[in-house]
């Protein structure tokens, strides 16, 4: 069990193993790839009975909520599967938008956006760094089927730029994050991640909640709370 709150904030990600149990799993998977029909993934499962659930259930384990901020609300849920028809990489990034409810004129907020009918909106670093995405795994996430890597660390410098994401890299190295069914993978947003190809046919599927305090300054509100 992850209880040391201190490396998580050094390092910007934990893997609590167990978090949910198979028969969860194997329900939440279901739900998820008739959401998602022939699409690799949804952005707007949270709006679903079962998604609340299931985000209620993980906000309640004691590991993953002391990770969270104080009085965390789950504001979106994201599905992707990648199996051997749907198989793609994600080069080294940081997450860097969220979903609200409608536009505001504010200078530090930029790259608005649609998505699914969703408004997101790049804001301030300082709104990212409240935020927590807990990424639950559906299947058995190993270093064949195109796992998670991340630079442990490189959430605590921002936003980067190309050159910057590339020297933080090469200074701190990466980290493949293989987690078991039902285990989650915590992260800063901020933190560089990328995933490559599966190298095997066994499917990688994983709901990607984020949680965030209630309320958002600057006169954002979020898109969805539960």
């Amino acid at each position: 069990m992850i209880d040391d709150t201190a490396k998580f904030e050094t390092d910007g990600f934990a893997i609590i193993p167990g978090v949910a149990s198979p028969a969860q799993c194997d329900a939440a998977m279901a739900q998820a790839a008739l959401a998602a029909s022939d699409a690799p993934g949804s952005r707007t499962l949270l709006s679903m009975p079962w998604c609340a659930a299931l985000a209620h259930a993980i906000r309640s384990n004691r590991a993953v909520q002391a990770l969270l901020p104080e009085k965390p609300v789950a504001v979106q849920c994201t599905y992707f599967e990648k199996s051997e028809s749907q198989n793609w990489l994600v080069a080294v990034h940081q997450d860097l938008s969220i979903p609200v409810r409608e536009r505001i004129d504010a200078a530090t907020c930029s790259a608005w956006s649609e998505k699914e009918g969703v408004l997101f909106v790049q804001p301030p670093a300082t709104v990212l760094e409240a935020v927590v995405a807990v990424r639950l795994h559906l299947d058995n996430s190993t270093a064949s089927n195109g796992p998670l890597r991340v630079v442990p660390g490189s959430h605590r410098h921002g936003r980067l730029t190309s050159a910057q994401v590339q020297a933080a890299r090469d200074e701190s190295g990466e980290i493949t994050c293989s987690v078991p069914k039902g285990g989650v993978l915590v992260m800063r947003p901020l933190l560089l991640h990328a995933s490559s190809k599966a190298k095997v046919s066994a499917p990688r599927r994983v709901l990607h909640f984020v949680f965030g305090a209630p309320a958002l300054p600057l006169g954002l509100t979020w898109h969805t709370g539960v």
